[in-house]
């Protein structure tokens, strides 16, 4: 009986195992029709071309009745489907591809297959929601009985482990504690261990070394500096504003709003949140306004003669583009002139987007207004008594209303909107500029109970009169304003206006008999506040705070650029761009997403605070999908899907899809948009740890690392390269916030027009700070840096590709600012390892790579010492030029240990990550 039974068992399992192996499933969609047609055929049927009016972007497109009346595609019967036809003919002429090799049997054979069985448009991976996945387990016995790893340390491991079994590979063992330790460190602060953790840890024997050293470098104020760094190629953060002049700007402060943000671990949506919509929260912090300035590292374009407009406009297309690169992984900025070639985004998508950006403030002005005004102390005492008076006093709506106006000059007319010029410009396309006699036009101002006009303007010479006249030229005049020269820089003042209801053109006019050249200027304006008088007259303390009122909107004060919506009556309409022209209108938009994706929120504002929604709801499918792949990337070297800037359908599949989504879903649900949770979830599975070294059968099965059967060999990023040998040396300048730092460069790098600024080099320390406080000029930036695959982030960047060029050697073996690393790094060996010279040489090995030196090694460096000691003993001028000046106390032996020392930072093991 018991024969019987086992005998029927495994005929019933033979059986079982032959039907699942033998039977054929459906086809997909996503991984083997839309291949076909991207390949194939979407440059003719797509969102560019639709030619012979057929389209395979859309089902419903494609479904549709084609030019010729006929249907390309009839879910169920593909013997009648015309696309099977024209891809099955052998004459050239009429076969589709056109003009192209033909489709293979097997591609043709799928299209038959999937017409057969519906046509069915199965979405692309990365545009379905995140669901939960299940954690595979290793499976024995014909893969009918879960067994236990003996490798997985988490549940990421199992996923790995799946891949494994595919692929037929086997993990590499763990790696030892000093290459954990450097990698860690390196990957979680961007910086190599220091001493006192690196003795902590390799001395600590316990299960839960590994676990407590990954918790210290989370906790590292250093972390937030090396995700942040990350974070600003996406916000394309630079010090000045691009373009031709590529002026300074003032922007740092956003900078340090990264490092608190990723070092108290705010959450991702928040993170998110804030910098799309900081402005609209209720009462907004100053630190939320900062967070904005991600969409303020704009270009603008400060060179004379050019459109203020058009750079407007570019600013807003650009930060479009940003948000759905860096935040969703998406290329979206082709939809800018034509529905999405192989992505299911149309035309007008994309302007319905834009229209979330396009009714801010900001209008390509010189100034990069609005900005945010930073008060001290003191005035900071004084803005708080003027708002606290009003709320008591008049009402909190004008408490706000004033508030608002002396932390950001907002909202106010920017001169350079003026137009109908007569003896007047635009001088310089920045500012209105008026002569004798002269006349221009400011459109569209609500007088509605303004009586109050603010403005900011520099008066050239005395005895000038502007007039403001309403609707025309001779129309009523609001105002008589005498215009006095005094001081030769911007003056803030006020004057009475009559006023007016409703939305009125207005005409300026100005004279001065003091002007002797007709095209002389007697004044400029930068900008025009339409206000009420100072209310609440009668109640006690006014003028002491009228006055104080008026300190505070004249004060000269630090700036940062941060995005502001106008109010209703400066709103900006939107609309299509036909072809991407900006020039030409097409129908009118309004604020709106893709309907490809998930919803907008029922309950969300139609403005950037309702985008942000958007973006961070769960059922968004790219958002978490979009930061747990880069930050898989950050430790790997590549993500799961390696096009970080592209999940979309012309991207890479990525590797291990499931691993993606149930991280994913992770980040989202459970660790509830932590970043850290995320690092740490990664970097203490067994397939971080693993050993990188390579088998004879590893780099045949897998080249390239795919399957993540070993630890991954990456070469620092260009930060990394120097912050590292920075802390190597002992020089390392661990202050943190405040403006960029000028390290040492050569002279001649900035050679921008218009611009007559130069480098100055930080003195003390501070030109040893980490390289991301480096001084960043768009046109001209930090060349090392750029040697290293650093950019200019003239645009959002999604992911720096990896180069290896001889420059690269040049520049750490030959850059005067990694000598100068390299001789403090030999006084550092030498004054911590006394007078033995293999002990300095084990020393220095043991502080650039965390490990000990080989006997093949040392006896290399000692050779290199004792060949440069042999030149410098009788050559002082050498001497003297390695070791960087003249000095009686320089030594031949310490010239000798820097050449070592420069040896040590260039090493292949130093400048990877192993």
């Amino acid at each position: 009986m018991k024969k019987t039974l086992l005998a029927t068992s495994i005929l019933i399992i033979a059986v079982l195992i032959f039907i699942i192996s033998t039977s054929q499933k459906p086809i997909d969609f996503t991984s083997q029709v839309k291949p076909i047609i991207n390949r194939n055929c979407i440059t003719c049927h797509g969102g560019v071309r639709q030619k012979g009016g057929f389209s395979l972007l859309f089902r419903d497109e494609a479904l549709a009745k084609t030019k010729s009346g006929k249907l390309a595609i009839i879910p169920g019967d593909p013997d009648h489907s015309e696309l099977i036809r024209r891809i099955s003919l052998k004459d050239p002429e009429d076969r589709m591809p056109y003009k192209h090799n033909p489709l293979s049997k097997e591609d043709i054979e799928i299209f038959k297959r999937w017409i057969k069985e519906g046509a069915h448009w199965g979405e692309h991976w990365a545009y379905v929601p995140v669901k939960e996945v299940p954690v595979p387990q290793p499976k024995t016995f014909f893969g009918l009985v879960n067994k236990k790893s003996d490798w997985a340390q988490n549940e990421v491991d199992h996923f790995i482990e799946q891949k494994f079994e595919e692929q037929k590979l086997k993990p590499s063992p763990r790696a030892d504690k000093q290459t954990l330790l450097r990698r860690v460190s390196l990957d979680i602060t961007g910086l190599t261990p220091g001493a006192g953790l690196s003795k902590k840890y390799l001395d600590d024997n316990s299960d839960h070394a590994y676990a407590d050293l990954v918790d210290s470098l989370l906790a590292s104020k250093h972390y937030g500096e090396k995700w942040t760094s990350m974070w600003l190629d996406l916000a394309r953060y630079a010090d000045t504003k691009g373009y031709e002049r590529d002026d300074s700007r003032s922007i740092w402060k956003y900078r340090d709003w990264l490092i608190h943000s990723f070092n108290e671990d705010k959450p991702y949506d928040q993170f998110l949140t804030e910098q799309i919509a900081g402005d609209l929260i209720p009462d907004a912090t100053d630190q939320q306004y900062i967070a904005t300035a991600f969409h303020r590292n704009t270009m603008t374009n400060d060179e004379g003669g050019t459109d203020n407009e058009e750079f407007r406009t570019a600013a807003v297309l650009d930060r479009v583009n940003t948000t759905w690169q860096a935040i969703l992984g998406t290329t979206f900025a082709c939809v800018q002139c034509h529905s999405h070639p192989y992505d299911p985004f149309k035309h007008d998508d994309y302007y319905k987007f834009m229209a979330f950006f396009n009714d801010t403030r900001d209008e390509d002005t010189e100034a990069d207004y609005p900005l945010l005004r930073s008060y001290n102390d003191s005035m900071q005492r004084q803005l708080t008594a003027v708002v606290g008076w009003l709320k008591q006093n008049v009402s909190e709506e004008k408490a706000k209303e004033t508030y608002t106006f002396l932390k950001t000059w907002q909202p106010s007319y920017n001169s350079l909107t003026c137009d109908s010029f007569i003896n007047s410009e635009l001088s310089d396309t920045k500012w209105l500029a008026l002569r004798d006699h002269a006349q221009c036009r400011l459109k569209n101002v609500d007088l509605q109970n303004k009586n109050l006009l603010i403005f900011r303007y520099q008066a050239y010479v005395p005895g000038g009169i502007w007039k403001i006249h309403v609707d025309s030229p001779a129309g009523d005049v609001i105002a008589t304003i005498p215009l006095p020269k005094k001081k030769d820089d911007w003056v803030i003042t006020q004057t009475k206006i009559t006023e007016k209801k409703g939305l009125h053109d207005l005409y300026f006019t100005y004279s001065n008999p003091n002007l002797k050249k007709p095209e002389d200027n007697g004044v400029i304006f930068d900008w025009f506040y339409f206000t009420e008088e100072f209310p609440g007259k009668e109640k006690p303390g006014y003028s002491e705070i009228k006055k104080k009122y008026e300190e505070l909107y004249s004060a000269i004060l630090p700036t940062t650029p941060v995005m502001m919506d106008n109010p209703l009556d400066m709103h900006r309409a939107s609309f299509v761009f036909e072809r991407g022209n900006w020039l030409v209108k097409g129908d009118k938009v309004m604020p709106d997403v893709p309907k490809s994706l998930n919803p907008f929120p029922a309950d969300a504002p139609h403005n950037r605070m309702g985008l942000a929604m958007w973006i961070v709801s769960k059922q968004n499918p790219l958002t978490a999908r979009t930061m747990v792949n880069r930050v898989w990337e950050q430790l790997f070297g590549t993500g799961l899907a390696e096009t970080l800037e592209d999940l979309g359908s012309q991207g890479t599949l990525p590797s291990h899809p499931e691993l993606l989504d149930w991280l994913s879903y992770q980040f989202m649900y459970t660790d509830n948009w932590s970043v850290k949770k995320l690092i740490r979830r990664i970097v203490m599975s067994a397939t971080y740890q693993q050993d990188s070294k390579i088998t004879p059968s590893s780099l045949q099965k897998d080249p390239f690392n795919k399957y993540y059967a070993r630890g991954s060999r990456v070469r620092l990023s260009a930060e990394q390269v120097r912050d590292q040998a920075l802390c190597i040396s002992g020089e390392f300048c661990d202050s943190m916030y405040g403006p960029s730092v000028y390290p040492w460069q050569p002279r001649g790098i900035w050679l921008s027009p218009w611009n007559g600024k130069d480098w100055e080099q930080s003195k003390g320390d501070q030109q040893y700070r980490r390289a991301l406080y480096t001084y960043w000029k768009r046109s001209a930036a930090y060349p090392s840096m750029i040697t290293f695959d650093g950019i200019s982030r003239e645009v959002c960047t999604a992911r720096r590709i990896r180069t290896n060029t001889p420059l690269q050697a040049l520049a750490t073996l030959n850059d005067s600012a990694y000598i100068d690393m390299a001789r403090h790094f030999a006084h550092r060996m030498q004054k911590e390892s006394g007078g033995d010279l293999q002990q300095q040489i084990k020393e220095g090995y043991q502080l650039a790579t965390c490990h000990a030196i080989d006997e093949k090694s040392l006896m290399a460096l000692m050779n290199l010492y004792n060949a440069a000691l042999d030149q410098f003993k009788n050559n002082a001028d050498k001497t003297c030029e390695i070791l960087g000046g003249m000095s009686s106390d320089n030594k031949a032996e310490t010239a000798a240990m820097t050449v070592v020392a420069n040896a040590i930072l260039n090493l292949d093991e130093v400048l990877t990550k192993n």
